[in-house]
């Protein structure tokens, strides 16, 4: 696959293609994630931390409001990862007090945003720390055969998906924005604006590696010289020799062929591993040396997403609702896309009244 598909967002499918259509996000309870600390509060300590179930409010809303009514800079605000606007998450929180008395939380009133619970702790939530997040997700409007619907489910709990990065890494035009800085067209002074440009690119390059490893089949089938990664966990190693125990290990779940999360720094992959993932790059280096320039730090990330808990119940016949459990850092996306063709219904309404505007001209 061409690094101009990848441009375009057409990425490979593990299980062929989706086996129906459906429209997701009806109304924010139809997309609910709940967020996993990985770790139990100190009960002590100069922060605050917080968990708030949120509806229709973006992360980024959500921590202003509370800086504002503990009286903090923004900065002094915490939180593991962004999460969905078009949805109801519950989410943690940190804030920094920095010796100030904690204020009444009972006083605390915002329109679609709750507050679940409050705990001292001693140090500031970063990125990424959390366990996982739990997902219950209704498909509606569903046109497909059930039984196919079913059966790629259960694909899917055996065998996982392929642990793209989603559709909202990339925005409307955060593609666009990271080429310009990586190009200096532009000048991007504001840090977390261009954190996320910067992933964008690493995303980018990561899907077109893994996008076409699941094109010849060698996502989830180690070749010599991979680089390996515990479940669950950041550790890695290389397999400078595939062997039975590193096939049933990954068989178990217990390891992941990983992807490039591209930057400056030793890259680990040897042999024909190597093969594969330079001619893959070699056309994209525009975007690697700029990642490079750009100081960020190489890593990897599994090429599998294991979808844990998967069950599902049909609400109605053209109704489906999902539950499942993914490591922190996938997409619940990335498991939709394998098995329907799905519409966002707020984006369904956003076209249909850009085109009634247009009749209107």
């Amino acid at each position: 696959m061409r690094f101009e598909e990848t441009l375009a967002g057409n990425y490979s499918y593990v299980y062929g293609g989706p086996v129906a259509h459906a429209t997701i996000r009806r109304d924010p309870e139809d997309f609910q994630v709940e967020e996993e600390l990985g770790f139990e509060p100190s009960g002590s300590g100069q922060h605050l931390l917080l968990q708030i179930r949120k509806r229709s409010t973006n992360t980024d809303y959500c921590a202003r409001r509370l800086a504002d009514y503990c009286q903090v800079s923004l900065r002094d605000v915490g939180y593991a990862g962004l999460k969905d606007r078009h949805a109801v998450t519950s989410q943690w929180f940190s804030i920094d007090l920095k010796g100030k008395t904690a204020p009444d939380w009972q006083l605390f009133c915002e329109e679609n945003i709750e507050l679940l619970h409050v705990e001292a702790h001693n140090r500031k939530l970063k990125k990424g720390a959390l366990s996982g997040n739990r997902f219950s997700i209704i498909l509606r409007d569903i046109s497909g055969d059930n039984g196919a619907i079913e059966q790629r489910l259960q694909q899917i709990a055996s065998t996982g998906v392929a642990n793209y990065f989603g559709e909202q890494r990339f925005g409307h035009s955060n593609i666009d924005m990271a080429r310009k800085m990586l190009n200096n067209d532009i000048v991007v002074k504001n840090r977390h604006k261009k954190g996320i440009y910067l992933s964008t690119a690493r995303a980018l390059l990561f899907n077109h590696v893994l996008s076409n490893r699941v094109s010849d089949r060698s996502w989830n089938q180690p070749v010599n010289g991979d680089v390996m990664i515990l479940a669950g966990r950041r550790a890695t190693f290389r397999a400078d020799q595939v062997d039975e125990a590193i096939t049933q290990r990954l068989e178990a779940g217990e390891i992941h062929i990983t992807g490039p999360l591209c930057g400056r720094g030793e890259q680990l992959i040897q042999e024909d591993a190597k093969t594969i993932e330079e001619p893959l790059l070699a056309p994209c280096t525009f975007w690697v040396k700029g990642l490079e320039r750009a100081g960020v730090e190489h890593g990897r990330r599994p090429l599998r997403l294991s979808v844990e808990n998967l069950h599902w119940q049909w609400l109605e016949s053209d109704v489906l609702n999902l539950h499942f459990r993914l490591t922190s850092g996938s997409y619940a996306t990335s498991v939709l896309r394998e098995i329907v063709s799905y519409q966002q219904h707020h984006e369904s309404m956003q076209r249909s009244s850009e085109k009634n505007n247009r009749k209107n001209l």
